[in-house]
């Protein structure tokens, strides 16, 4: 209820704003639940891919940092997400995703990533499908980098690519390195297929903070 009231306000407040969003290939979204990855360059990355797949819900990783402020807490839990331990994530980083999609129907949305600023595919989304018996859903974002840059009314495009079945057999550091090129070769393809031109710059300065308190 409370994720279906927010989505109507968020998509309210973003269409006065920017007015511009749009959704390529929608239909290439399961009926039933899937991982959603993306390469992870914005805050509004997960805003605008949510917005892109209503009617699905989702539930989200978010650092556990953000956790500890009662007020976000309550509301990242609220949106379904739950934290991780980006330095120690522990068997629940793998289990609670697993649960959401098997058992409570959810989709999930996760950057393979880990941060804003890096290019490292991480092993953790195939292997959450894997035990979840989900396909994966490439999705790539292009547009507004932060809040105020939407009020330039720039497009923000979400674009989706065709679902792509886990690995079969054991995830062996050969098998994850595969997956993780063929993960990359769909992001550079929507990318590609968005705009031939784009090419993202991330924020040095915010990587080096990034970097230093460990987030990279």
């Amino acid at each position: 209820m409370f994720y279906s009231f927010l989505r109507y306000i968020i998509a309210g407040l973003i269409w006065l704003i920017n007015g511009h969003a749009q959704t390529q290939n929608k239909q290439q979204l399961p009926e039933g639940p899937f991982v959603l990855v993306a390469p992870h360059r914005t805050w509004l990355d997960p805003v605008f891919l949510a917005l892109a797949s209503w009617p699905h819900h989702f539930s989200f990783m978010a650092k556990s940092e953000l956790f500890k402020n009662p007020l976000m807490r309550w509301l990242l839990v609220k949106v379904g997400a739950f934290p991780v331990d980006r330095a120690h994530p522990g068997p629940s980083a793998i289990k609670v995703p697993v649960r959401a999609l098997k058992d409570e129907h959810k989709a999930l949305m996760i950057f393979p990533t880990g941060s804003r600023y890096s290019a490292d595919m991480k092993g953790g989304a195939i292997l959450i499908a894997k035990l979840a018996k989900a396909p994966i859903v490439p999705a790539a974002y292009q547009g507004p980098g932060s809040f105020w840059s939407l009020f330039k009314r720039k497009p923000a495009i979400v674009r989706f690519g065709a679902p792509v079945e886990p690995p079969k057999g054991k995830l062996t550091d050969e098998a994850l390195a595969a997956f993780s090129d063929k993960l990359q070769e769909n992001f550079n393809a929507l990318d590609y297929a968005i705009n031939p031109e784009y090419k993202y710059v991330p924020d040095k300065k915010k990587y080096l903070e990034e970097k230093e308190h460990g987030e990279v």
